[in-house]
């Protein structure tokens, strides 16, 4: 049999890229190729031809609200494209800002709304200038198991009844501070405010996205020999670590 192979869009790396995030396909290119998967990388940014039909993951980092507005008319047109294919099993990882347009909608501070592609049924407001941002490192309990990151967001969101959330925070603020969820989940498609980046330090979320496009593409005997994580687990823990550190005297959200 052929080696795998996989193609993988990353949208608007030239502009939604903060804290790190191009990180996330970095990550997936390294484990993919550890084991023999060959990755082509196909960066998408505003007016690139694009079908989501044609790819097997998708990533898209996180970038301010400025950023969001320059490339938000242009998610919205690849938008019906992308949920017929999140529909279809494509696996996705929206962080921060990438999150908030995945939603229905950002409502600015100044009460400007940023309109989003209704992927997960949330919606995203900021609470004014004068509000805290939500801050620091985020543990949270997911069922790919512990998953560490950086949180920096000053909008916060709002899950919808039956919307289920992508973890339960630990430690950190999470997605409004208030109601202990954290980010999104809707098919295979994971919407999350943790930057750092993510896929480096939390190798089980990565294969699990590696895994799924595999099967989705190859059926369901494909699997992933596995790797030596030691390095990755230690930046697992030394993050853990350093949330309960910086977590304690503050109260956890409920």
């Amino acid at each position: 049999m052929d080696p795998y192979r996989l193609r993988l869009a990353h949208l608007y790396p030239d502009v939604m890229n903060i804290y790190g995030d191009r990180g996330n396909v970095i990550a997936l290119r390294y484990r993919c190729e550890a084991r023999g998967i060959a990755v082509e990388v196909i960066e998408v940014n505003i007016g690139d031809p694009f079908d989501p039909a044609t790819v097997d993951i998708v990533v898209m980092g996180g970038g301010q609200d400025r950023e969001q507005r320059r490339i938000a008319g242009d998610l919205a047109a690849r938008g019906p494209g992308l949920k017929v294919a999140i529909e279809e099993g494509l696996p996705v990882l929206a962080v921060c800002g990438g999150f908030q347009l995945f939603g229905h909608r950002y409502i600015d501070q100044e009460g400007g709304v940023i309109a989003g592609i209704g992927v997960f049924d949330v919606e995203t407001r900021h609470p004014g200038p004068v509000a805290d941002r939500c801050i620091g490192d985020v543990v949270l309990a997911t069922e790919f198991g512990d998953v560490v990151g950086f949180e920096n967001h000053g909008g916060r969101t709002y899950l919808a009844p039956g919307q289920a959330a992508f973890g339960t925070v630990r430690r950190g603020f999470g997605n409004n501070a208030e109601d202990g969820r954290e980010g999104a989940r809707y098919g295979n498609a994971i919407g999350t405010y943790l930057h750092g980046s993510l896929l480096p330090k939390n190798p089980a979320l990565a294969d699990a996205l590696i895994l799924t496009a595999l099967r989705r593409r190859y059926g369901p005997e494909a699997s992933l020999r596995p790797l030596d994580d030691g390095p990755e687990a230690a930046a697992h823990a030394t993050a853990a670590a350093v949330a309960g550190h910086r977590s304690r005297g503050r109260r956890e959200p409920r």
